[in-house]
């Protein structure tokens, strides 16, 4: 698909109904524009929700994720016995 846009005073295009359709672009996604030897390109992207722990949660996890004695010898025994 190609088409010709017009560029608005304030630097905004309008992506053609189709293309978007075509796409998957919604009102209120997000796109990559990435600029590659003198073209522009511009594709849908992925928005992913990051959370972020502190140090204190980290350690917490850390100490409930310890194995048992009787867990490692169990799990080592499974290992050898494959």
């Amino acid at each position: 698909m190609r088409e010709t846009l017009i560029v608005s005073g304030r630097g905004q295009i309008t992506l053609p109904a189709g293309m978007r359709k075509h796409l998957g672009i919604a009102p209120g996604s997000v796109v990559i524009i990435e600029e590659r030897d003198g073209e522009m390109m511009l594709k849908p992207a992925a928005v992913l929700e990051i959370d972020t722990y502190s140090d204190t949660q980290i350690a917490d996890w850390d100490r409930e994720d310890v194995l048992t004695a009787d867990e490692r010898k169990r799990i080592l025994a499974l290992l050898q016995a494959a």
